[in-house]
Parts: structure tokens; C-alpha cells; sequence
């Protein structure tokens, strides 16, 4: 029996009031604009539901995508036979946490909501993210940065569900953050539940104004009225991507509707109507010319599902 039939019975059963799309379009869930129909995609608005979900996903044998705003994902155009479970909606709380300077947000917050509650709370330490377009979960499995701010600098602790364990709460140095990876990269089949950053007190009219400032400094220099998943490569050691892709002659490179930015060269941009087949022929392109022309292999920073 497929899979599907299977957890459609069960979620009416346990589940009747969660919201579940069938062959919902990825192109609607990810930042690329790209992507054809995930089998199944829920929406859940509890920690609870999520837990049960991914228990369902077991035992009919689904393999569940979790996923955010889907700002780091290239998904493919045939689809995915996948339960896609979107955190983006339901999942958002952000709050004080127990103790003074720390605040609690679940893994589908936006960055940018959390750094304004910060903000707002006179809490200083999060003014990096507010540009960066991800949610807590993503942006805590790959340690994401910006201007010289990590979530390594801000987690204290990190609530996971592991498939074998349950939920464990690991603190920021049992995150095992490095350089786009955590201990969840290591572990793909941990989910982010949610997470308490640790700030220090600060100015809110101050920390606005840093803001501001990384948020221009990010419309002046990033495509960002294009449809892309940011930064497509990771940065290698001792250079920077976008800088060995524009030595080697690549902005404007174009494969189908895809194009490596005019704008900034780390980025691959959907110039209209790109698909997945487009996007990693011009990955594949720009690995190749960049090895050949400077010795250094590229990385895909870019999450590229299946």
C-alpha cells in the first residue's frame, strides 16, 4: 500500500484538525519559486502535532521533510513523494525566556521577528539575522550567519526530537557549531522544536539602528528582487564564493531561466520561470569552470532535496 493512503487514514483519525494539503506545489514554499507537487504537506500549529506527525511518518513509511520558510531549499520539478511538513505558520511563538536576557522561539519564527522581540525587549546580540530570510530550526541546523554574527554567538540551548531518543535539549556547545553545520547536520533526522538565545542588554534605539544599517548594506549589495535561496555556495576556505565566481568571469552566466547574479556572483538567481534541472546544470557549471580557472572546489551552501 502507498504510504499516503496509509497516513491520510491515520491523520483523519488522530490529526482531524490539522490542515494537510495534497500535491501542494513547492514552488509556493520555497524562496527559489521552484518545485513541483510534495505528495502530502501539513501545517502544523503545535509542538505536539509535529511530534505526532513525525511518529505517523514512521510507521506508514514516509520520509518527512521538515522545513521553514524554504529559503535554502532547491526542491526538483517532478515533485516530491514526501510528507512536507511546514513549520512557517503554526509553529512561530517567540517570547521571554525563565531568566533575564534570553528569549524562547519555536523553529518556524522568522529570524526577523525574533531579532525585533529582541529589539523590542532591549536586547542586543541578534541584529545580524534580522536580514537573514530563514526561521529558527534552519537557521540553528546550519549555524547561519552574516556580517560577522553566528547563531553559534546566541543559542544557549537547543530543544530537539531525535528518532530514537525523544526530545533532548543539547546546549550551545553540545550544538557542536562549526562553519554551516551543527550537530543536527550530522544528525538529519533531528528536528528543531525550538531554541533560547542568550543576549545581552542594550539599547533598543541603538540595536534599530544596527539593524537598519545591515539591512541597507543587504539591499545594496544582494539580488534580493530576485527570486533565489541566498548564498548558493558555502564560503571555502581562505576566499570568498562569489568573489572566485566573479574572477572567473561567471556574472550573468545563464542556464535555462537561471542566471549567476550581475549583481553579486554567490548568488544563483531565477531570473523566471527556472527549474530545478536549470539551477544545478548552472551549479554544475560554475563548480567545473571555477576548479579548472582557480584550484578550489565549491560547496553548494543550497540544501538541494530529493
Amino acid at each position: 500500500m502507498d504510504w499516503w493512503i496509509t497516513f491520510d487514514q491515520q491523520a483523519a483519525d488522530y490529526l482531524p484538525d490539522l490542515r494537510i494539503e495534497k500535491e501542494e506545489p513547492m514552488d509556493r514554499h520555497t524562496s527559489f519559486r521552484i518545485g513541483g507537487p510534495a505528495r502530502r504537506m501539513a501545517f502544523p500549529e503545535r509542538g505536539e502535532q509535529l511530534v505526532l506527525l513525525l511518529d505517523m511518518a514512521a510507521r506508514c513509511g514516509a520520509r518527512p521533510l521538515v522545513m521553514g520558510n524554504g529559503t535554502n531549499l532547491l526542491a526538483p520539478d517532478e515533485g516530491l513523494d514526501r510528507l512536507v511538513i511546514d513549520t512557517s505558520a503554526g509553529l512561530s511563538r517567540v517570547e521571554a525566556g525563565g531568566t533575564p536576557g534570553t528569549i524562547l522561539a519555536e523553529a518556524g519564527a522568522s529570524l526577523a521577528r525574533v531579532a525585533d522581540f529582541a529589539c523590542r525587549q532591549g536586547l542586543a546580540g541578534l541584529e545580524f539575522a534580522h536580514g537573514i530570510p530563514g526561521t529558527v530550526g534552519g537557521a540553528v541546523c546550519m549555524n547561519a550567519g552574516a556580517y560577522g554574527g553566528e547563531m553559534a554567538q546566541v543559542v544557549r540551548e537547543a530543544t530537539l526530537l531525535l528518532p530514537e531518543e525523544g526530545i533532548r535539549t543539547l546546549t550551545g556547545a553540545e550544538m557542536a557549531f562549526g562553519y554551516r553545520r551543527s550537530f543536527l547536520t550530522d544528525h538529519p533526522d533531528a528536528v528543531v522544536l525550538r531554541a533560547e538565545f542568550c543576549l545581552t542588554p542594550g539599547n533598543p534605539a541603538a540595536i534599530r539602528g544596527r539593524m537598519k544599517e545591515l539591512l541597507e548594506k543587504r539591499r545594496a549589495s544582494q539580488p534580493l528582487e530576485f527570486p533565489s535561496a541566498g548564498s548558493t555556495f558555502k564560503r571555502p576556505e581562505g576566499y570568498y564564493a562569489g568573489t572566485l565566481i566573479d574572477q572567473c568571469g561567471l556574472k550573468g552566466l545563464t542556464v535555462g531561466g537561471a542566471q549567476v547574479s550581475e549583481k553579486h556572483a554567490g548568488f544563483v538567481i531565477n531570473r523566471g520561470g527556472a527549474t530545478c534541472a536549470d539551477v544545478k546544470e548552472l551549479i554544475r557549471q560554475i563548480q567545473e569552470r571555477v576548479f579548472a580557472q582557480a584550484g578550489v572546489r565549491l560547496e553548494p551552501e543550497v540544501r538541494i532535496i530529493d
